[in-house]
């Protein structure tokens, strides 16, 4: 049966704990009721769709509809020549789907272990970390096209991955399910100096269940557990400058953190953040945390626009003494 609530609060609903109050909020159970939804006129003017809400900062009310994604599946569509096609649900749970992948002998996410959310805002955001991105093993994405009231299938190339970016985060598509590829040989991917360090402390080739018990440490040592503080994980992209930027700022600073890209140098945002004086400080009842600077976390109780100033508040002071733009990756709700 399909359900609407109004003027419900999203508190539970998103991992910074943002106390927002939804005009309408309806739950998908199934993907089929997103079209029910449509048909009913329900997804008429501003929406929003939320998974797990560990990529938004929310206002402190909300006047359109949210929807809540907690439609849950996964069907093998093929497991042949060493290649395993499987299908997930978008509301499925991304750590949980992470860790069953490994115990099935599926490889290619173990770098994206311990990462809150759902799948289908995975595909949304482009998640990654360590090395690894989701676009390398998504195939395709079943999403409903708001404007035609249609189901879509979009293959890799049509989704427009980018650095935590695809068309959905511009266009009027909710996504009911992602495809992935995923290989029956597992192949560490080192890539990532962390990631390497890891191998070199075990002292031998891990494998898929030691990798992701080690990543899973790793994170969860330098980020807050959304359970425990609020937060939008990593709030900023790290940015990237020209090669001449960079050699500048190198001069600078010779212990700057940055990785050569194909359009100069990408730069550890947490870095900048960090030099800049606001590891550890707070602004109001939010603030930086102390173990991570490119997080920004709800102390308890604040409000999205007292995020906002304290984001504002950091990104002005690294552009005055870098001359760097940070932009968040977190996505800003409007009212």
């Amino acid at each position: 049966m399909l359900t609407v609530e109004e003027h419900t609060s999203l508190k539970d609903s998103n991992t910074f704990g943002i106390d927002c109050r939804a005009a309408k909020v309806v739950t998908v159970s199934d993907r089929s009721d997103i079209a029910q939804f449509y048909a009913r006129g329900l997804l008429n003017g501003k929406h929003l769709v939320l998974g797990g809400g560990s990529n938004v900062l929310l206002p402190d009310s909300y006047s359109g509809t949210a929807i809540l994604m907690r439609n849950k599946g996964l069907r093998v569509l093929s497991d042949t020549d060493g290649k395993v096609e499987v299908e997930v649900e978008a509301g499925e749970v991304w750590d949980s789907f992470v860790k069953h992948c490994v115990a099935s002998g599926w490889h290619g996410l173990e770098n994206l272990v311990a990462i809150p959310g759902t799948v289908g805002a995975a595909a949304v955001g482009n998640i990654g970390a360590y090395g690894a991105e989701v676009s390398e093993v998504i195939t395709k994405v079943t999403a409903f096209d708001k404007d035609s009231g249609s189901w879509l299938q979009l293959d890799n190339q049509s989704c427009d991955f980018a650095y935590r970016d695809s068309l959905f985060k511009h266009r009027e598509f909710i996504v009911g399910s992602v495809t992935f590829c995923l290989s029956r040989t597992y192949e560490p991917n080192t890539s990532y100096s962390a990631v390497a360090s890891i191998v070199e402390r075990l002292g031998h080739t891990p494998t898929a269940t030691e990798m992701v018990a080690a990543i899973e440490e790793t994170r969860w040592s330098k980020l807050p557990r959304p359970e425990e503080k609020g937060s939008a994980g990593s709030f900023f992209k790290n940015p990237v400058v020209a090669a001449e930027k960079y050699e500048q700022l190198k001069a600078q600073y010779p212990d700057m953190v940055a990785f050569p890209v194909a359009e100069g140098y990408k730069l550890a945002a947490g870095w900048l953040i960090d030099r800049a004086g606001w590891k550890g400080r707070t602004l109001g009842r939010c603030g930086v945390y102390e173990k991570q600077a490119l997080v920004l976390v709800n102390h308890g109780g604040c409000t999205g626009e007292e995020v906002r100033l304290l984001a504002k508040e950091v990104a002005g002071d690294v552009c005055r003494k870098y001359g760097v733009t940070l932009e968040p990756e977190t996505i800003f709700v409007e009212e």
